[in-house]
């Protein structure tokens, strides 16, 4: 089970860490800007959740291989064939950002929960659903701050109420279904959710101006 996890994770980092480096090549930023960007949003979500169930260092700190995964992955991203690939294909652009960012949604959402699961004595529904989801949003916020915009899932998108979403039906199949079950149904349900939000363009109510 826990190489499981570890394999689940890593897929998790280099997913996220090409969201962050396809953001730093959108914003213009240098190399090591790509590495930084691509290992906050791979790492961030992960060091927020440690931090809060009191695992200290954290994984990412105590474990390099996540972070020299993202640093590898960005540095990947940002090569100059591939940013001029995708200047030139807005679409695959699109399409590999969505995934990307709906890849490592689901993957530390679900590993969020297990460490909340794992880590504390008496867990509940609350503490289980609440870290599952910062874990899973964490990182993309971070990288948006960092980028020096308003994050994005405060403005627009179902993506963190599909993480949610399948946080709590994650925390509540736990017991009745067992771990594994219990993750690959709750990972599913975001998985869906934003593929289905993505063709229909499913978003909350936003503020608007009077």
């Amino acid at each position: 089970m826990e190489n499981w996890y570890f394999i689940l994770e890593l897929i998790g980092t280099a997913a996220f860490a090409v969201s962050g480096a396809m953001t730093a090549v959108q914003m213009r930023m240098d190399l090591f800007g790509a590495a930084i960007l691509g290992m906050t949003t791979a790492c961030g979500g992960g060091i927020i959740r440690d931090m809060i169930l009191g695992l200290t260092p954290p994984k990412a700190f105590r474990d390099p291989v996540y972070a020299m995964v993202a640093i590898a992955v960005s540095i990947l991203v940002f090569q100059p064939f591939v940013r001029r690939f995708l200047h030139k294909r807005q679409d695959i652009y699109d399409m590999v950002l969505q995934n990307a960012d709906t890849a490592g949604l689901a993957i530390f959402t679900m590993t969020g929960i297990e460490t909340a699961m794992s880590y504390t004595a008496k867990p509940n529904l609350f503490l289980a659903v609440f870290v599952g989801v910062l874990t899973g949003t964490g990182g993309g916020v971070l990288r948006d701050l960092f980028a020096n915009r308003t994050p994005v899932i405060f403005r627009k998108y179902f993506y963190a109420s599909a993480s949610l979403i399948g946080a709590v039906i994650c925390v509540v199949l736990w017991g009745e279904l067992g771990h594994l079950p219990a993750v690959m149904a709750g990972a599913a349900v975001i998985l869906v959710l934003r593929i289905l939000a993505a063709h229909y363009r499913w978003h909350l109510p936003a503020a608007k101006e009077d």
